[in-house]
């Protein structure tokens, strides 16, 4: 989800983001991107409609596409970006602008613990699917999980602009938030592979999950 930070890439003290943030894009980005788009890939049902919630500029949905052409993907962002990969509908981070059950799934893709009330927006992400929820996001736990995380945040979207709550959950917060929402497991994955081998010993671990997670009415 795209919100403006106090400092951008087009200010002095933004310059320095900048460079973070091809950095990034060179080395790790690319590479990161392509296996999220295998995971969602696999995840999603057949011939689902999705909507993925802050989506960014849509490249994401555009390599899960390429890959489940079966599926049609359209997005809503609280920042709608000039050139975007998908249809992207303005919101304002809190209320979905769709009536309930509009599509047959939602997506979260790292969304989640950039808002301030993570479960309030999962509420509003069952409201609006007919069959389930699919997320990828981290998990607080382990060795310096919460420092790890947050510079895993800073280097990848602070160069971009989006708000950083740093408000990551635990695996029995996540617990918690999915029985509140009535969301029932029916597959999740733990190793996500996002890394090179020499960085996920360090930025991938136990950090992230990916799964997907069926409405009980």
């Amino acid at each position: 989800m795209s919100e403006s930070a106090t400092d951008t890439p087009g200010t002095a003290a933004g310059w320095p983001l900048h460079l973070v943030g091809r950095a990034h894009g060179r080395t790790v980005h690319a590479r990161r991107i392509r296996a999220l788009a295998g995971h969602f890939a696999e995840l999603l049902p057949a011939r689902h409609s999705v909507l993925d919630v802050g989506c960014g500029d849509g490249r994401l949905d555009a390599l899960i596409h390429e890959r489940r052409p079966d599926v049609a993907i359209a997005g809503v962002d609280v920042l709608v970006r000039p050139e975007t990969d998908i249809a992207v509908t303005p919101f304002d981070g809190e209320r979905l602008p769709f009536p309930d059950q509009s599509f047959d799934s939602v997506m979260f893709c790292d969304v989640l613990h950039h808002v301030v009330s993570p479960l309030e927006l999962l509420k509003e992400a069952v409201r609006v699917a007919r069959q389930c929820v699919v997320i990828k996001d981290h998990v607080a736990e382990g060795w310096l999980a919460r420092p790890t995380l947050r510079l895993m945040d800073f280097v990848g979207n602070a160069p971009h602009g989006v708000a950083l709550p740093y408000n990551y959950l635990t695996s029995r917060q996540w617990d918690a938030a999915f029985e509140a929402c009535r969301l029932m497991p029916r597959l999740v994955f733990r190793r996500l592979g996002l890394y090179p081998a020499w960085a996920d010993l360090w930025f991938g671990r136990a950090l992230h999950f990916a799964g997907i997670y069926d409405v009980i009415r």
